[in-house]
């Protein structure tokens, strides 16, 4: 059995910025196999947003700024992408 703390030990390294990272990876990951370009697009500007509202205070501002790339990214995708 994993003590308490050896998982705590390990969880401080992280914030809030590396969990959503890791599920925008997840998500894109999942659609793969979907061969959906306006599935990656709706993705990318769905954590765009996630990115954006996230608080502040847990985690760089470097993390903040990658929403708005990511936002932009996805429309293009989406109008791009064929119907």
């Amino acid at each position: 059995m994993i003590s308490p703390l050896v998982i705590d030990t390990f969880l401080l390294d992280y914030h809030l910025g590396h969990v959503i990272l890791f599920g925008l990876v997840a998500s894109l990951l999942g659609a793969a196999p979907l061969k959906s370009q306006k599935m990656f697009a709706s993705i990318l500007a769905v954590f765009g947003v996630v990115f954006l509202a996230a608080p502040y205070t847990t985690m760089p501002a470097t993390y903040v700024l990658v929403g708005i790339p990511l936002i932009l990214i996805g429309t293009l995708l989406w109008t791009m992408s064929s119907s």
